[in-house]
């Protein structure tokens, strides 16, 4: 591996008149060469303002358009989104809309751990530019709310997946549990009526965080997520897990100490693992390989933050410590057959950017 270039696809021009921070990216390349990045820009990290935009680029990520919203404002509420192509070459946008009538409140409850009221929406693209009417994703199962942390994904059979979590509501209620899940739908996102358990623990003990899905050679799924033990409060490696597109096998440890991941399958069958790492400092990559059904870890580089750790914070109060966060939620795609596209956000002179990487394999 080897990093080619990297850039910024989007820093508030003048920080020191407005503050106006970028977070929560993702990226496509269009079958007619255009790229396009979503990402969400307000005040803070988790300000009420936070709303999704997206820029295009028609020089392969060089430069970008001025952001431009994605969907109009809804008064109490931000929005996030995460963005990727079907098959058909049109976009699929699935966006987090989430109440924020608790204006002086973060987004979870620091005396629960429950999270803000969530409602998930879909919307397409051919351009990067219009998009069409919002149309709402229910839910196969209670959450009662559900993290953003993935793209839908298109498997080789078609069907789309969407890589999920269940998280307790504001007042603590978790009736499932707070587990990782992939919704799905079979009618190309018209309904979403069936979902897959990726990872859980019987106990509710060990969360697991911003799953990611990928599509082996094999047709085999391979998942990902950050994995915390909430009764220790201290983040445990990154758990991996395998399915045949029915049931996920029981989580197994990646040996990766490490939290937001984004995993792509390599031209040669092999994964690269795109993540924050908590044992030293910045973003990395790491390439492994699966053999029965294990993970076996061969070549790892480090590609940014010489300097910045990805420690969440030393408080015992996992919602506190969320606010502590200075880089993450990776996006990987490929751009062309030996480039690799990775975006994310981080802060850099005070000031909350959205970055890239280009990665040749």
């Amino acid at each position: 591996m080897k990093v080619l270039d990297t850039g910024i696809i989007y820093r508030n021009p003048i920080p020191h008149i407005y503050s106006r921070h970028g977070y929560f990216p993702s990226a496509v390349k269009l079958p007619s060469g255009r790229m396009v990045a979503t990402f969400s820009i307000g005040e803070a990290f988790e300000s009420a303002d936070l709303h999704a935009y997206a820029s295009v680029s028609d020089d392969n990520g060089k430069t970008w358009s001025e952001p431009r919203e994605l969907w109009g404002k809804v008064p109490s509420f931000c929005d996030f989104c995460r963005i990727s192509l079907l098959d058909s070459g049109e976009i699929t946008a699935i966006v987090s809309r989430c109440d924020r009538s608790r204006p002086d409140s973060g987004l979870a409850n620091p005396d629960t751990m429950g999270f803000t009221e969530t409602e998930f929406w879909t919307q397409r693209s051919t351009d990067g530019e219009n998009w069409s009417e919002p149309q709402k994703i229910e839910a196969p199962l209670v959450g009662p709310s559900f993290e953003l942390c993935a793209p839908i994904r298109q498997l080789s059979d078609g069907k789309l997946i969407l890589p999920t979590s269940t998280w307790k509501g504001w007042d603590g209620y978790c009736p499932n549990g707070m587990k990782a899940v992939a919704l799905v739908s079979s009618d190309n996102g018209k309904t979403w009526d069936e979902y897959m358990d990726v990872m859980a623990d019987t106990e509710d003990n060990i969360i697991y965080w911003e799953s990611r899905i990928c599509e082996l050679k094999d047709k085999s799924l391979l998942a990902t997520a950050w994995t915390y033990d909430s009764k220790e409060d201290s983040d445990l490696s990154v758990s991996y897990a395998i399915s045949d597109g029915k049931l996920f096998s029981a989580p197994a440890s990646t040996e990766l100490q490490g939290q937001t991941t984004d995993i792509i399958t390599l031209p040669d069958g092999r994964i690269l693992t795109i993540y924050r790492r908590t044992d030293k400092p910045g973003l990395w990559g790491n390439v492994s390989r699966i053999e029965n059904d294990k993970w076996i870890n061969e070549e790892e580089l480090h590609l940014w933050g010489n300097t910045v750790s990805a420690k969440v914070g030393d408080d015992e109060n996992m919602v506190a410590n969320f606010n502590n966060l200075r880089f993450g939620a990776p996006n990987t795609i490929f751009i062309d057959e030996k480039t690799i596209f990775i975006s994310f956000w981080c802060i850099e002179d005070n000031v909350g950017n959205i970055r890239y990487i280009k990665l040749e394999i």
